[in-house]
């Protein structure tokens, strides 16, 4: 195993007088790519941190390979003192790293360089950040939440530039699919300690059930035993002193124990105040556009929403996106088009905005609105304290300045904020951000369970193909098309258009050269023998594919797997991958074949 470019060793810090870690290990060796998962607040960006060599733990060691560079990408950047994002890049360059690497990088993403750092969005940030931690291709990259503000183009161009690297990466994200395609290893930080798997984010989550569910029977075992050690001890006691004094000293023990067993974390319970039904109609439009200057932002866009609908909105940044959503929610009129809307709606929103929070006042005057002790909740009064606790606030932290809280903290009180008002139709504009897994999950079952109806802007490819019905997304000039189902299946629709489209073309210039070169009387193009062979034997290929990738996930649904035949499990993993490869490459083949007979039959 090669040796590690970095290792901290039992690493302690404190907070507050809560340990928030303990003796954790964490190792990263050549081109190793690791995502680091754990609950908000549970300490990732501390120990991210501490690897970066920017804050110093209370014990423990850190040690770096000597000679390898190491670059760490903050959650927020800090531009002080640099006037343009260029400058702020080439800050970031060792002594003998390239210099128009800086320059480079920023125009990948998207930026010119001469950018005022004082005057750009979060978005822009976000880019320069990672322009500099990039631009010096170094042995290691840190990166704390980096999808963060980031478009969908952006992050797909990200996820394919890190897979290209040879840097050691670890990686803090709440993008589930952005973490299984680049994590090849998993560090789960949970109560202060880290445990690992040699597997990428996409074997975690049954793996972490399974952890908590074991820990639960052993927690159940110890209950059991104390209660018998204590039933023995007020009706057993008799015999040989020396072994009861040994058993008492067992039973303290055990009791210790006990009382000082953490808890995994609860999960929030997120719950949206519904309004009375509304009518089955929510949302027409038709026709609708809206042009800046003499660009067009949405032209000719119609679309029916009904009441259930659950409708994701993708495109780049600045494509038009919170536009077209304040179009269709009546928040600003059209220049062209009509837009008719159902009875009785009751709209909440949720705005990515969090700098409309003041970030002088606390916690509880954020959900009460400054006035007393109770958030309305659903048009009834609830403590507050009771209502954060839903949202997993500590009572404790009932007076504290908004400006402390945590990325993730701030998400959840803005959804706490929204799903007060009661409502039938939700708006919520990337409700996803820095959001940890557990919160994830609850806000998907949260959405799937609300009877209303909801439009929602996400970059978060996973969330959009577990929540919504429909996806809207630009194509440019303006248009925009709605997709039936999730994230992949509008690419899958888009991308099979335009592969047909391809193949159409390709088959149009072999007809061509077909006629070019073929005697008169002959000029019609025909399936050759291996080609009707392919379109014969292809769908019973595809069929056994099918039932072979069935076959290896059924085996992987298996909890216990891992923990029972690690050899089995990596096995039925390379076998699903190869077999979904290879249904991929036949369903295309017998795409382009069943489009070139086509183009045949009708010439």
């Amino acid at each position: 195993m090669a040796p590690p470019l970095i290792q901290l060793k039992d690493i302690a810090l404190t907070f507050g007088g809560t340990p928030l870690l303990s003796g954790v290990e964490l190792s990263v060796s050549q081109s190793e790519r690791v995502c680091l998962i754990g609950r908000n607040g549970s300490g990732k960006s501390t120990l991210l941190k501490i690897a970066a060599g920017l804050v110093e733990p209370d014990s423990g060691s850190r040690f770096v390979q000597p000679g390898a560079t190491i670059r760490y990408l903050p959650q927020e950047p800090d531009f002080a003192g640099f006037a343009t994002t260029l400058a702020y890049v080439e800050a970031g360059l060792g002594p003998g790293d390239d210099r128009y690497q800086a320059r480079f990088i920023l125009e990948q993403l998207g930026l010119r360089g001469d950018e005022d750092p004082a005057m750009v969005s979060g978005g822009e940030a976000r880019r320069a950040a990672l322009a500099r931690v990039l631009a010096p291709s170094p042995d290691i990259l840190l990166l704390d939440e980096p999808t963060n503000h980031l478009d969908l183009t952006t992050i797909e161009w990200l996820e394919s530039e890190l897979d290209s690297r040879r840097s050691a990466l670890v990686i803090i994200s709440h993008d589930r699919r952005f973490l299984s395609n680049l994590s090849r290893s998993t560090a789960w930080l949970d109560r202060g300690q880290i445990s690992q798997i040699d597997r990428g984010f996409s074997a975690f989550e049954a793996w972490r059930d399974e952890v908590l569910a074991e820990e639960e029977r052993d927690q159940h075992k110890l209950d059991r035993k104390i209660v018998n050690e204590e039933h023995w001890l007020r009706y057993g006691v008799s015999g040989r002193r020396k072994r009861n004094v040994k058993r008492l000293g067992n039973l303290q023990a055990l009791r210790d124990q006990r009382r000082n067993y953490r808890a995994a974390a609860g999960n929030a319970n997120l719950a949206a105040a519904e309004a009375d039904k509304s009518g089955k109609l929510i949302i027409e439009a038709k026709n609708i556009g809206r042009t800046y200057g003499e660009r067009k932002i949405v032209d000719g866009f119609s679309i029916r929403v009904q009441r259930g609908d659950r409708i994701g909105i993708v495109g780049p940044n600045g494509a038009g996106k919170t536009t077209l959503v304040d179009m269709l929610t009546g928040a600003k009129p059209p220049d062209t088009g009509t837009i008719r809307f159902g009875a009785n709606i009751e709209m909440a929103t949720l705005d990515q905005h969090r700098e409309s929070l003041d970030p002088k006042s606390t916690l509880a005057e954020a959900l009460t609105g400054g006035r007393g002790d109770s958030v309305m909740v659903g048009g009834k009064p609830k403590h507050v304290v009771s209502y954060m606790k839903d949202f997993l606030f500590a009572q404790e932290q009932m007076r504290t300045p908004l400006e402390v809280l945590s990325g993730g903290e701030r998400g959840r009180l803005m959804l706490a904020r929204a799903l007060a008002k009661p409502s039938n139709l939700l708006v919520l504009d990337e409700p996803t951000n820095d959001l940890d897994l557990e919160t994830l999950d609850v806000l998907e079952e949260m959405l799937g369970d609300y009877e209303g109806t909801v439009i929602l802007i996400s970059h978060d490819r996973d969330f959009l193909d577990r929540v919504v019905t429909s996806v809207i997304a630009p194509e440019g000039d303006g248009r925009w098309i709605e997709y039936a189902g999730g994230y992949t299946d509008m690419l899958a629709q888009r991308g099979a258009d335009l592969k047909r489209e391809a193949v159409k073309t390709a088959a149009v210039e072999r007809d061509k050269d077909a006629t070019a070169s073929a005697p008169s009387g002959t000029s019609k193009r025909r399936l050759n023998f291996n080609e009707k062979h392919a379109l014969e034997t292809l769908p019973k290929t595809i069929a056994k594919l099918q039932a072979e990738i069935a076959k290896q996930q059924r085996h992987l649904d298996d909890p216990n797997l891992y923990r029972k035949d690690r050899k089995k499990f990596e096995q039925a993993s390379a076998a699903l991958s190869k077999a979904q490869m290879e249904l991929e490459a036949a369903e295309d083949k017998w795409l382009e074949l069943e489009v070139l007979r086509e183009e045949i039959e009708q010439a």
